[in-house]
């Protein structure tokens, strides 16, 4: 049975997950104003990604026959110094949520709560390819330093990135156990 005070820290789970997916929306929306259309693509995206991870905390306290209580979310940044600067939070973010994550897991153990920690183990693995995602993108961003035209390339790279529901995710809403495409 999963404690009370386990299913607590998952509703402020989904705070976080939600305040995550507002921030890349912020930013997204930002590299839309400044004209970095692919940039603004790949944040949104991560928008959505981070609104499934929500979704999948949310279907587990709902399996659990628990109470999902929603948190208000806190207004993220509107502006940024340059793309760099938005990867750089973007992974200060993501250290974020990884700590979050692992409090959460070491909270399933010391309730020796074994189902909550098995699920959470899917966002451990995850929070992994966050940061590495970022990385990968700041890598890029300082090699180029202020060189214009390779930034130009690197945002149309960026708008290459698409999203693609989990096959395995069912949406608040949808089908019982049907997976929304």
């Amino acid at each position: 049975m999963t404690s009370k005070k386990m299913i607590a820290a998952l509703n402020v789970q989904i705070v976080e997950e939600t305040y995550s997916a507002y921030l890349y929306l912020s930013m997204s929306a930002y590299c839309s104003f400044i004209g970095l259309k692919g940039a603004a693509t790949w944040f949104f995206v991560q928008t959505q990604e981070e609104m499934t991870h929500a979704f999948r905390i949310y279907n587990y306290i709902g399996k659990l026959g628990e109470h999902v209580v929603l948190g208000a979310i806190n207004k993220p940044p509107s502006e940024f110094k340059s793309l760099t600067h938005m990867y750089e939070e973007a992974l200060k973010h993501e250290k974020h949520i990884t700590g979050c994550i692992g409090d959460l897991v070491n909270l399933a153990k010391q309730e020796k709560d074994h189902a909550t920690e098995a699920f959470l183990q899917w966002f451990v693995t995850e929070q992994v390819e966050e940061e590495e995602n970022d990385m990968d993108v700041l890598a890029k961003l300082r090699l180029i330093g202020k060189d214009g035209s390779a930034l130009l390339m690197i945002d149309n790279e960026l708008g290459t990135r698409a999203f693609v529901m989990p096959p395995d995710l069912t949406l608040p809403g949808s089908a019982a156990g049907g997976a929304v495409a």
